[in-house]
């Protein structure tokens, strides 16, 4: 992750903006697990805590926990990066497979009308590999708790960032926590900004948009079945425009540069058998070396939601 380059601005939530509020770090220097923290205003005239007789380890000593990757910060302290609506305005991007995750619930409509079947779905922004999903029957935030863990431990890789919007299981108790043990920087869409979660949001449209995508699911089960078909196709069979016109299996595993070349071969060969078919040498689309979330080149702020 990389801070802002562009100078301060007084909007809400727009480029390098910063709450007019304190921010405190929570650190713990006990073993215990904190407490949640209270906002309340501390009396100035209140006496102090009497000293610790035990030695409290002191900063970059092995015992010393750390603010952002201690297992002891509550999730109703204020946290030590900055507030959601700040995280997302900041300059975000994936260098890397599994970098940056971003991760949202579309519904599909069940059976009969009233009854729906809710797919979980955690994508690696910068492959557009789909790392994790799950079918429910219903919205969680346990049950995405556990999806986000489960994804992390098969792949043995913990990311930088994990994007969502601002759902309520997004948002939830239990999934920030789990974040918050791992290490991992939460970033939130702006409030009431739609396209903020741009990734998930085009996957479920291409999700959707399959000719083979039914109009009802006839149980849960089917949904499952139907899901785990679409998303082997879309992982290693689908050729994203996005990647260079490759697989996200092949970016996210390392293949695609071997790939390009065996397309440039291909060009080249076609090019010297029959030049006048070609207005110009082809060459294969470039692989991108980054993967935004509000690229400051193109940012614009946008027009917020109305009621």
């Amino acid at each position: 992750m990389r801070p802002p380059t562009a100078g301060r601005s007084n909007t809400p939530c727009g480029p390098g903006w910063r709450a007019p509020w304190p921010r405190h770090r929570a650190v713990a220097t006990s073993t215990e697990p904190a407490t949640a923290h209270s906002h309340a205003p501390t009396s100035s005239t209140s006496s102090p805590p009497p000293p610790s007789t035990s030695s409290a380890p002191t900063p970059g000593s092995p015992e010393f926990p750390s603010p952002v990757r201690g297992p002891h910060v509550s999730p109703d302290s204020t946290p030590p990066w900055p507030p959601p609506c700040e995280l997302a305005s900041r300059v975000d991007h994936g260098e890397t497979s599994s970098q940056v995750f971003t991760w949202d619930i579309t519904k599909a409509a069940g059976p009969v009308k009233g009854i729906w079947y809710h797919a979980y779905v955690i994508i690696d922004i910068f492959s557009r590999y789909i790392v994790g999903h799950t079918v429910e029957a219903t919205e969680s935030a346990a049950r995405a708790e556990e999806l986000i863990r489960e994804t992390i431990t098969r792949k043995g890789i913990v990311p930088e960032t994990v994007h969502a919007d601002r759902g309520t299981s997004m948002t939830s108790r239990k999934v920030s926590q789990l974040l918050i043990d791992l290490g991992v920087a939460r970033s939130h869409s702006r409030p009431k900004v739609s396209n903020d979660n741009p990734y998930s949001e085009a996957q479920f449209k291409t999700t959707k948009y399959m000719s083979d995508y039914p109009e009802r699911f006839e149980s849960l089960a089917h949904a499952r079945e139907w899901f785990d078909a679409f998303i082997a196709y879309y992982n290693h069979e689908h050729r994203h425009s996005g990647i260079g016109w490759h697989t996200p299996a092949s970016v996210h595993f390392g293949t695609a540069e071997e790939v390009r070349d065996q397309r440039t071969v291909t060009l080249a060969e076609a090019y010297a058998r029959h030049p006048e078919r070609f207005g110009r040498r082809p060459r294969p689309p470039e692989i991108p070396q980054k993967a935004w979330i509000n690229d400051p080149a193109k940012r614009r702020e946008p027009a917020p939601q109305t009621s």
